[in-house]
């Protein structure tokens, strides 16, 4: 099965590690973090929101969303789009799943990087 929450996370982390100079950032995991959701809500690399794929492959997004349609499901509640996601195919739920469990795993990706974040004491 498919594990969103750790492929979305790992993404994020990678992000980090391409994209952000954690040094800019020490002391200020909150304003990372707001950041962060900002810029990738709209990462094809993270949600594929962007663009409105992921994958840009439909076939891989039926197969991530197998066994995950009780997240698709949540996805739709929280953003009140009920079922009309599913009228657009299986990239855009999948993107819809990506977009819903960002926050979640932003934090999670920046739980394991703490360390990382945290003002160095002279």
């Amino acid at each position: 099965m498919y594990d969103y929450r750790e492929a979305v996370k790992n993404d994020v982390l990678e992000y980090i590690n391409n994209e952000v100079d954690l040094e800019e950032w020490r002391g200020d995991r909150d304003g990372l973090e707001e950041k962060l959701n900002e810029d990738l809500w709209i990462c094809d690399s993270v949600t594929g929101n962007a663009s409105g794929s992921y994958y840009c492959n439909s076939y891989k997004a039926e197969e991530a969303l197998m066994h995950n349609l009780d997240l698709l499901a949540e996805a739709c509640e929280e953003f009140g789009g009920g079922c009309d996601v599913l009228k657009d195919g299986a990239e855009a739920c999948d993107v819809t799943i990506r977009c819903y469990l960002l926050g979640e795993c932003i934090a999670a990706a920046l739980d394991e990087i703490e360390d990382d974040l945290e003002e160095v004491e002279e």
